[in-house]
């Protein structure tokens, strides 16, 4: 699969729904892999699929954006969320979050392709600035750096990861 194969897209409201097992499918593959997303291993069906019904009626509510990424046979291979909720004093920023390729896919520039199509949706609801945070030195790093995020610092024993033990998490900015 060549990235130019993958079609990058907004879920509307009624098809986030409709996405949950195969976006449920997407974080348990990500977790298995020791992706630190909020979730520990092993990582059961049910919970995964709570956590994307939750997404999607946040989508219903305008609250999230979700992007996904598809092959071309129409499979969920990536995705990543701009939650644009947030408190009365910062409707110009949105927060990013649960950036997952699947293994399969990784190194093709999936991440790349959600990560500008993020950017163009932030700007589009005239947000101005994006944070986020990954693992210190994770691959995900690399990929933010390129696209012109700036560092701002880390947390020691931020998290957990999958299976256990702590990991530092790195907090990153973007103006657009």
């Amino acid at each position: 699969m060549k990235v130019e194969d993958v079609t990058v897209r907004r879920l509307g409201p009624n098809e986030a729904a409709a996405c949950v097992e195969a976006l449920a499918d997407l974080l348990i593959d990500c977790v298995d892999g020791d992706a630190s997303v909020g979730f520990m291993w092993p990582l059961p069906r049910e919970r995964a699929m709570s956590f994307w019904r939750g997404v999607a009626e946040a989508v219903v509510r305008q609250e999230r954006v979700v992007l996904v990424a598809e092959d071309p046979e129409g499979q969920i291979v990536g995705t990543v969320q701009l939650i644009v909720s947030l408190p009365d004093n910062q409707p110009h920023r949105g927060d990013v979050a649960k950036m997952l390729v699947h293994r399969k896919a990784r190194r093709r520039g999936i991440a790349a392709r959600l990560m500008a199509a993020l950017d163009d949706a932030a700007r589009r609801l005239g947000k101005t600035v994006l944070v986020l945070d990954t693992v210190t030195g994770a691959d995900a790093q690399r990929v933010y750096e390129r696209a012109g995020w700036q560092r701002v610092g880390d947390v020691p024993n931020y998290a957990l990861m999958p299976r256990g033990g702590f990991c530092s998490t790195t907090f990153y900015y973007k103006h657009l």
